[in-house]
């Protein structure tokens, strides 16, 4: 699991977005250019909830989330996503 030294906020979660599919399951390689974002990654970092909004995602859950949420960050040379806990769709 990355170490991240960022600590959201509220409802808030970084996620570690999982590597885009590089072959499909025939065996053909996708190139860069068609690759599809991935919509699934890990979270690594949750905030405290709100008083009215406890968290239901803890760190290390992988999720699945809408293709276009969140805010894209770097730190350190990697991706990762921080978004809202309402924008995650599902606990895989």
């Amino acid at each position: 699991m990355a170490k991240v030294s960022i600590k959201p906020l509220g409802t808030r979660v970084v996620i570690e977005p999982h590597e885009a599919e590089t072959k499909t399951a025939s065996g053909i390689i996708i190139p860069d250019s068609a690759q599809e974002k991935q919509q699934k990654g890990k979270v690594i970092a949750a905030g405290k909830g709100k008083k009215d909004e406890e968290m239901e995602v803890k760190v290390g859950d992988v999720v699945l989330y809408g293709k276009y949420s969140g805010t894209e960050i770097s730190i350190d040379g990697k991706e990762y996503l921080i978004m809202n806990q309402s924008d995650i769709l599902a606990v895989i």
